[in-house]
């Protein structure tokens, strides 16, 4: 199957040596998304703008990938405070509404940096492909 690498312009996914988003066949698989892009980190303070800011990247990410939010079947959210859970749940539950994909929240004891509260992964099928 081919694979196809697809990036967001970050700084650290050359850093780090990885892909925001990788395609193989009719599998989209999205690496851990934060609200920290290229431009800084959007929505510090809130862990719902945090949410919101991942989410878009992690669309974006798929729609690029030739995928859509509806393609999602699982998604991953860490938390470094899971008192917070409701409010990243919402931003969620906006983002996929009726999709309901597969998803664990877990509490972390930090991110590579301070200021995120939020990091997702997104796994998604074209079954179509």
């Amino acid at each position: 199957m081919q694979r196809r690498n697809i990036t967001s312009g970050a700084p650290w996914e050359n850093l780090v040596g990885y892909s925001r988003a990788v395609r193989v066949g009719p599998m989209v698989f999205v690496s851990g998304t934060t609200a920290a892009t290229e431009k800084g980190i959007i929505g510090i303070g809130s862990p719902y703008e945090q949410t919101m800011q991942a989410l878009k990247t992690i669309e974006a990410a798929l729609v690029e990938a030739g995928a859509a939010l509806s393609d999602v079947v699982r998604t991953r959210i860490y938390v470094t405070d899971i008192a917070h859970w409701e409010e990243v749940g919402r931003a969620h539950a906006e983002f996929f509404r009726g999709i309901r994909p597969a998803c664990t929240m877990v509490e972390v004891s930090k991110l590579i940096l301070a200021e995120l509260l939020v990091e997702i992964e997104a796994d998604a099928y074209l079954g179509r492909a």
